[in-house]
């Protein structure tokens, strides 16, 4: 697919499903940062969005948070639900589907990242019923096969220069 330098970008982070698959697959964390340059290339991004769950007992979360902001992210942030059987959940698909819906007058490309296959019929109705561009990053391994098959274009993340960070070992040894 042709990037075209005048297309207005948005991004759609979803935050738990890429920090658990760097952590899972790689022993990683990700420089959102520069997985946004990356994705973005010369077109104009006009909003990034990040859909995180906040939980009491995570260390280090809020230091994660900052740096978010500090990429110029807009953070949307959810605390962790916890049932009385000690299910927990913190699910944004449905915010992060609504605001993409939202923000997609305003926009050419939509960018999803996540490897959740929930999202295919966000992406059928943004391309089919909006007529966008819609581009999904993820990592290979943990998308969803039908999520590639549904984006106009998918990126590996794994293969973007400088966007794996190896965790230190002393540090996730405390934690």
């Amino acid at each position: 697919m042709r990037i075209y330098p005048n297309h207005r970008v948005g991004i759609f982070i979803d935050v738990q499903n890429i920090y658990h698959s760097a952590r899972n697959l790689f022993n990683s964390r990700v420089n959102f940062q520069e997985l946004m340059k990356s994705l973005v290339s010369e077109r104009p991004l006009l909003r990034a969005f990040a859909y995180v769950v906040k939980s009491e007992t995570a260390l280090g979360e809020d230091s994660f948070f900052d740096a978010l902001k500090n990429a110029g992210i807009d953070l949307r942030v959810k605390d962790l639900q916890v049932f009385a059987g000690g299910m927990k959940k913190g699910d944004w698909d449905v915010g992060l589907a609504v605001d993409a819906i939202r923000a997609a007058q305003s926009l050419d490309v939509i960018i999803l990242v996540t490897g959740d296959g929930d999202f295919v019929p966000l992406i059928e109705y943004l391309r089919l019923g909006l007529g966008k561009q819609v581009e999904v990053a993820a990592f290979s391994r943990t998308a969803s096969a039908k999520l590639k098959e549904a984006a106009d274009t998918f990126t590996e993340i794994e293969n973007i220069p400088k966007i794996l960070l190896k965790i230190n070992k002393r540090k996730q040894m405390r934690k």
